[in-house]
């Protein structure tokens, strides 16, 4: 799914929820996305994503665990 815009759209997205994390391009065209905060904002966020780039993601890989706190923000990582 790289070169659509979606890493900056999703930071955008972001922009709206309490999430820290990130999104960053792997090496075989796969996209990461990785958010922190509460379970209900989280939920929010991915809905979110879901509804301005889901024409843009043709599956998901959802892993749930408790957040570590290692984040500050919500960025974009190369």
């Amino acid at each position: 799914m790289q070169g659509v815009g979606f890493r900056y759209s999703a930071r955008e997205v972001a922009c709206g929820y309490d999430v820290t994390g990130f999104v960053r391009n792997l090496p075989d065209g796969r996209v990461e996305l990785v958010a922190e905060g509460d379970e209900e904002e989280v939920r929010e966020f991915l809905r979110g994503v879901q509804d301005n780039l889901g024409s843009y993601i043709r599956g998901t890989d959802e892993r749930w665990s408790d957040a570590m706190g290692e984040f500050n923000r919500f960025e974009i990582r190369h």
